[in-house]
């Protein structure tokens, strides 16, 4: 019960780590018309997920594999991947921000831990700690599996868009619902297809998204970080 519990609280997405404040592109994409109903919101957060999975799913599950081996290295190595591959600033910001929250309150709440040290030489080694590999390390060092810590994030990942959704745009709380339980029905498939994947296989494809990035850090009105 205790694994059960400390996965509900750390893959809450009411956790502090400022994930309200983003909404993963989907404020450019409904201002750009790419986004305006039910379906093509479900296809938004559909490409999300697979992109989370192909991205940032491999270097959690290097992140949660490198806790278990107790190989520092090999955690700011997921981090440097993660950190590298972020092509616009936003999304940049968005993983160190929340990288170094979750950092901090792991160490608050936990105590000492390999992401607490990571943290600490994250300040002189030039590599910010990334939220995605910051979650597998947290949830290697509590003892829950690289997939719940999967789970955990491709969850986070579609609820960071629909909270947004409800914020931005008609649609209700049982739409976005109906929505995240269609896409977590994706999770394990996506788990399977990443699982054996190294960091140098880490790739996303949406440009599309990319370049709705890159308009709202020009944007003169806007809700969200990103």
């Amino acid at each position: 019960m205790s694994t059960t519990l400390r996965t509900l609280q750390f893959g809450d997405s009411m956790f502090p780590v400022g994930a309200f404040a983003f909404s993963n592109g989907l404020e450019m994409a409904i201002q750009h018309g790419v986004v305006g109903d039910r379906a093509s919101l479900h296809e938004f957060v559909r490409t999300t997920t697979r992109q989370a999975a192909s991205g940032d799913g491999i270097a959690l599950l290097a992140g949660h594999r490198s806790t278990v081996a107790g190989d520092l290295d090999g955690i700011r190595r997921a981090d440097e991947a993660v950190h590298l591959r972020k092509l616009n600033e936003e999304t940049r910001t968005m993983t160190v921000r929340m990288g170094r929250k979750l950092a901090e309150a792991a160490t608050h709440i936990v105590g000492d831990s390999l992401l607490e040290k990571r943290f600490r030489d994250a300040a002189s080694d030039g590599v910010p700690v990334t939220y995605p590999v910051a979650l597998g390390v947290l949830f290697a060092t509590l003892g829950l599996t690289e997939e719940d810590a999967f789970a955990a994030h491709q969850y986070g990942a579609a609820v960071m868009v629909l909270s947004a959704a409800i914020r931005l745009m008609r649609v209700d709380h049982l739409d976005t619902q109906a929505i995240l339980f269609a896409v977590n029905d994706t999770a394990a498939a996506e788990y399977r297809r990443v699982a054996g994947a190294e960091l140098s296989e880490m790739a996303t494809f949406a440009p599309v998204v990319d370049v709705l990035a890159a308009a709202h850090v020009h944007a003169h009105v806007r809700m969200f970080m990103n």
